[in-house]
């Protein structure tokens, strides 16, 4: 599982796939997401704007990713 470090509270989880550099735009990650190609703690999301907190687990072609909070 790879680690996405954020400052904030959360993050979205387009911007997730953005940040993570998973995609290459914001109009990339809305696709995928709203196909159905992305799943969140085991269910497939389909909201671009879902709040990825720390602990979540964010898959995306075979890849498993969560935030943290930077230290």
């Amino acid at each position: 599982m790879k680690t996405i470090t954020i400052t904030t509270e959360y993050i979205k989880l387009q911007d997730l796939l953005k940040f993570a550099n998973l995609v290459e735009t914001g109009g990339e990650a809305k696709e995928r997401i709203q196909s159905g190609e992305v799943t969140v703690n085991g269910e497939v999301c389909t909201m671009r704007g879902k709040k990825i907190r720390p602990g979540d687990d964010v898959a995306f072609q075979g890849q498993h990713y969560t935030a943290a909070y930077a230290d």
